[in-house]
């Protein structure tokens, strides 16, 4: 194979063509719509959008975590995290309580249906994953995933690897 096709194929990683960047881009846009598709689904029928299910993925990965720390994960306004926030805690899907140390502080966790809700959004999510990840192989799997940590924003990145830190993976 000469040089440029195996450029072309993805091979030399270092002299990516902006054609190829294009097509890694659109790539990530249709995979996105995949991964939101089945979820969106189910929040459609309770009447809640993308924004809950962040915050309630967020709250599971990091139970306890405060309304500060979930603010600068998700990169939402005050005021649109609070929307989401009193509608997922008067639903009785996430739990409010006040700080231990600093009572100005507000600590989220889910409630039991709460988790119920996670789980069948991840599991729609997780069979998708699963099966991308099973057609891909595992050295694929291991170079989408360092694609992603870099083309991550380093604040996100540090939020990423605590959450992971958190869970040991």
């Amino acid at each position: 194979m000469s040089e440029n096709r195996a450029a072309y194929h993805g091979e030399s990683l270092l002299f990516l063509t902006d054609e190829q960047l294009r097509h890694g881009i659109e790539a990530m846009f249709f995979a996105y719509r995949g991964f939101t598709d089945d979820p969106d689904r189910i929040l459609t029928g309770l009447d809640y959008g993308r924004a809950h299910h962040r915050a309630i993925h967020f709250v599971n990965c990091a139970p306890g975590t405060t309304v500060n720390n979930l603010l600068s994960i998700l990169g939402v306004t005050k005021q649109s995290l609070n929307r989401v926030l009193r509608r997922l805690i008067a639903d009785g899907l996430v739990e409010s309580r006040v700080g231990q140390t600093d009572r100005r502080e507000r600590h989220l966790y889910l409630t039991d249906a709460g988790a119920a809700l996670e789980r069948q959004l991840s599991d729609a999510q997780r069979v998708r994953m699963r099966s991308a990840y099973r057609a891909a192989g595992p050295e694929a799997v291991q170079g989408f995933r360092r694609v992603l940590e870099a083309m991550m924003d380093q604040d996100l990145q540090r939020h990423y690897f605590d959450l992971r830190e958190a869970r040991h993976d």
